[in-house]
């Protein structure tokens, strides 16, 4: 079984690799011909770039907004336009731009229905390997993991991807019997913080683990709600290692208040806290390794994944692969390939891939190798 701890050295070794592949700045210096240097002026520091209207707005205090809005409404040219429901208006306009996973505007309830989480899908690769698409955090999804896990218990799984990306949905208590799943008993996963409540409502793991391989956890901007919770408390109590893109930074409660035209004014009025003190909203989880894959060709894949499975997206038939022994030999076949092959390869049209399922992989195989060796 795969040790947790050793996820940190190979984390280390991917960033040191994916920093090499990027040229180094020459360090020799540049030599000019005397008549060059001597129509050269003298080095200056480069002017400091402008503030934006933003940065500007953000360094106002109370007596500059005052005092802005009082000369708006003396000087501006149409002085009937600067209403106090404008004002109103764009205040509310400005709240919903500066916080974005704190508030929403809703045309009405049905408005709130979410389209982009899937069901939960699973599979196995090389053997070994599970993979757990979650789908929405609700009863039905964690029966399906509860019936995965075991099957992977009996199959001797060392190491779990588990794919939140496609997880938009579920509240904060169904996150935590999901987390359960893995965490070990008894430690506290997280709290739920809300503002005038007497005591912070805690969330504590109260049975042993179903998994206790290494964790892999993809996320992304369609990771929101409770799976943001989910994927911290992972991070925490498992070392999970999070790949893709930063969370959605929803990890809340809200409550909608309806708005005497019938519309809703969704407010985020309670946050999770992990169990260090550090809140998920509203910076979201950052991945530990970065990778971009575009919103439409993830759900693409996911689409069809339901019938020809996940392999056809992060494995290639017609090329070689790295594998243990290339590594060991200090090569990669991915990078021998012929030239004309390499040539028809790029003029070809480029099948749909999974990038940070394969990164995941990649990881999953390369921490594999470094323990055996």
């Amino acid at each position: 079984m795969f040790n947790r701890a050793g996820l940190t050295a190979i984390s280390v070794t991917l960033a040191i690799h994916v920093y090499g592949q990027s040229p180094a700045p020459s360090s020799a210096p540049t030599t000019s011909s005397p008549s060059t240097a001597a129509k050269s002026p003298a080095s200056s520091p480069s002017p400091s770039p402008s503030p934006t209207s933003e940065q500007i707005i953000n360094s106002l205090g109370e007596a500059d907004l005052q005092a802005a809005l009082s000369l708006l409404k003396a000087n501006f040219a149409s002085p009937d336009a600067i209403t106090d429901a404008e004002l109103n208006r764009a205040t509310l306009t400005g709240l919903l731009v500066r916080m974005p996973g704190g508030l929403m505007l809703l045309a009405n309830r049905e408005a709130t229905t979410n389209e982009n989480a899937g069901p939960f899908y699973s599979e196995i690769f090389e053997g070994h390997i599970g993979y757990l698409r979650l789908g929405d955090l609700n009863p039905v999804n964690l029966k399906e993991l509860d019936k995965k896990l075991q099957e992977f218990g009996q199959k001797k799984i060392d190491a779990a991807i588990v794919d939140l990306r496609a997880s938009s949905t579920g509240d904060l208590a169904e996150a935590a019997e999901f987390a359960k799943r893995f965490c070990p008993k008894g430690k506290p996963l997280f709290s739920v913080r809300k503002p005038g409540a007497r005591q912070d409502r805690q969330f504590t793991s109260d049975r042993d683990p179903a998994f206790q391989g290494l964790i892999v956890v993809l996320v992304d901007g369609d990771t929101s709600g409770g799976a943001e919770a989910l994927a911290a408390t992972l991070k925490l109590h498992d070392k999970a290692l999070i790949i893709g893109q930063s969370t959605a930074g929803r990890a809340v409660e809200y409550s909608d208040q309806p708005l005497p035209s019938g519309k809703i004014l969704r407010v985020a009025s309670a946050e999770a806290v992990l169990p260090d003190g550090q809140p998920v909203f509203p910076a979201g989880v950052k991945p530990d390794l970065p990778v971009e894959m575009p919103e439409t060709e993830k759900r693409q894949v996911f689409r069809q994944s339901a019938e020809k499975g996940m392999g056809p997206f992060v494995y290639e038939t017609d090329r070689p692969h790295l594998n243990e022994a290339a590594l060991m030999a200090g090569t990669n076949p991915e990078l021998d390939i012929p030239d004309a092959q390499r040539r028809l390869r790029s003029r070809s049209a480029q099948p749909l891939r999974d990038p940070v399922l394969q990164r995941a992989l990649d990881v999953v195989t390369s921490l594999e190798i470094y323990q055996k060796h």
